[in-house]
């Protein structure tokens, strides 16, 4: 049934669980400064519809389900998501085939949108529409529409987007929300059906291999301080290969991206501890840190404060929701 929700997040992890709907795995932030990011969220019948505001450069590492193709195209100003190392250019739309899984990252401000919709029926639709066989990659893939077409595929999300965060009850209406799904799908069609593909390279997709096997290695353990060697040992890849496959994909070196990701690990451990009930030590060795000198400076310097000030605070939602968004309407 058709139904929405908007939420504002003051705490990444937060940020993190609201996206697992979108198919996000983990997410990790890269920038330093007041964490704030913004998120609605539109179900229709078969398609859902999202759209972020997002202030400060992260990684995100995303599965598209078995059974769903996703469509990602950039929203306004500010700097365009890279997926898989494939930034998406002005006019440009992304698509992620079903059951794909691979690195999301951001530079900076950046606004997006996604276009979730089963996979069967844009293959329907499209051979129907175009009245030959219609297939879609199951890798990334960028697009160049037509501009008269990407501006009317943009108009339709955006539509749907300002209409929940304004408040309307416009798309609790099963007509409306139908009418909205033809009209995606009939402009999805004619977007990749008449538009210009853009051709990925080799040397990119094997770089997205070798991110994902690094991401799975880094999963069996994620609190271990992964050396170099180690890394490239396990993957049976060499120095430069895995440095060149992290800094396209994550946007930062194998190393420093571990100890990132520890140092997140930390971050919600002390969030989510109450004050006398564990040290800052005990929780920093059992993220793999054993400086603990060098260890409160770097935290600091990522995270603005002393891993101290966050014990000693507790536990806090990250979460604002706003008063008619966070109820999920219903038909």
């Amino acid at each position: 049934m058709p139904g929405s929700a908007t939420s504002v997040h003051s705490e990444a992890e937060d940020f993190e669980a609201a996206l697992r709907t979108e198919g996000c795995l983990g997410l990790l932030v890269t920038g330093r400064g007041r964490f704030r990011a913004r998120l609605t969220q539109v179900s229709l019948h078969h398609f859902r519809l999202s759209a972020t505001d997002e202030q400060l450069p992260r990684v995100a590492f995303l599965a598209v389900p078995d059974d769903t193709i996703v469509v990602s195209l950039p929203r306004g100003n500010g700097s365009a998501a890279i997926y898989g190392g494939i930034r998406i250019g002005a006019g440009e739309i992304m698509t992620l085939g079903a059951g794909e899984r691979l690195h999301v990252r951001t530079d900076g401000r950046c606004r997006w949108g996604l276009i979730w919709l089963p996979a069967l029926e844009l293959l329907r639709y499209g051979s129907a529409l175009t009245g030959v066989a219609f297939a879609i990659s199951s890798t990334a893939g960028s697009w160049r529409p037509r501009p008269a077409i990407s501006r009317h595929l943009r108009h339709l999300h955006s539509v749907a987007i300002r209409l929940v965060e304004s408040g309307s009850n416009a798309l609790v209406d099963g007509e409306a929300a139908h009418g909205l799904e033809q009209q995606l799908v009939e402009t999805l069609v004619e977007s990749l059906s008449t538009g210009a593909a853009i051709e990925t390279s080799a040397a990119t997709h094997e770089r997205q291999d070798v991110a994902l096997r690094f991401e799975a290695l880094l999963q069996t353990q994620p609190e271990r301080p992964f050396r170099m060697a180690e890394i490239c040992s396990a993957l049976g890849v060499s120095v430069q290969t895995l440095r060149l496959s992290c800094e396209e994909q994550i946007g930062m070196g194998p190393v420093e991206y571990v100890r990132r990701r520890r140092m997140q690990l930390v971050h919600r451990a002390l969030r989510h501890r109450n004050p006398g009930m564990a040290s800052v030590s005990a929780i920093a060795r059992s993220c793999g840190f054993r400086a603990l000198g060098r260890f409160a400076a770097s935290f600091r310097a990522i995270y603005g404060e002393l891993p101290s000030a966050i014990l000693r605070r507790g536990s806090g939602r990250g979460i604002d929701r706003l008063n008619f968004r966070n109820v999920r309407r219903r038909v």
